[in-house]
């Protein structure tokens, strides 16, 4: 799935913050560093991050940055993701994933049920690929234990899901990131997903 990108430039535009702050803000890890995105362009190299990541993480910076001090933000940002709890009513009141993906992955239990931010990042993948329309409810059924059989293998170092199809079959596999994979010409790719990227997404929307 391709990420929109805001470049360095037209960043420090839009937030009206200068090369020094974004630059100490990463060496504080406020921003992770695998938003600093390295592409080559007409005039040499450009650093660009994730629009939908960076623009909210400044925003929250800014909003907080006067009342705690820049190592008390990074407490703030980067909370312990195994201590969170939310209830399965919530993730759809506060909009993190559609009622919709919930009841019909998430069991049946009651709506103050508390899911673990593991459980709720496999929903909220889940949530993300059927608003692209290119996965129905069905394959979402697949994906789900996909995540939980496989994932802690690549908890630690991060990885994608490549959703492919084969003469109508969906199919969904987990790679570390920067590996590549390719295919028989029966093949179809239709959409690779970073789950670190969602993690960082999710993170945000829970702090």
């Amino acid at each position: 799935m391709e990420r929109e990108l805001i470049s360095k430039k037209e960043l420090l535009e839009l937030t009206g913050i200068s090369y020094g702050q974004l630059y100490r803000w990463k060496r504080k890890q406020l921003i992770p560093e695998e938003w600093f995105i390295r592409k080559a362009v007409f005039t040499g190299q450009e650093t660009f991050f994730p629009r939908d990541l960076i623009l909210p993480r400044i925003e929250k910076i800014l909003h907080l940055k006067d009342d705690v001090s820049l190592d008390e933000l990074v407490g703030k940002l980067s909370p312990e993701l195994n201590d969170i709890r939310i209830s399965k009513g919530d993730c759809w009141k506060r909009n993190i994933v559609s009622e919709l993906v919930i009841r019909r992955f998430a069991g049946d239990s009651p709506e103050n049920t508390l899911l673990s931010f593991q459980s709720l990042l496999f929903l909220f993948i889940a949530d993300k690929l059927l608003q692209t329309g290119e996965m129905s409810l069905e394959e979402g059924a697949l994906l789900l234990p996909t995540l939980e059989e496989h994932f802690k293998a690549f908890e630690d170092k991060g990885c994608d899901v490549v959703f492919i199809r084969k003469m109508g079959v969906a199919i969904f596999l987990l790679l570390g990131r920067s590996e590549k994979i390719g295919f028989d010409r029966g093949v179809k790719q239709v959409l690779r997903l970073s789950v670190t990227d969602c993690i960082e997404e999710l993170r945000m929307k829970l702090t």
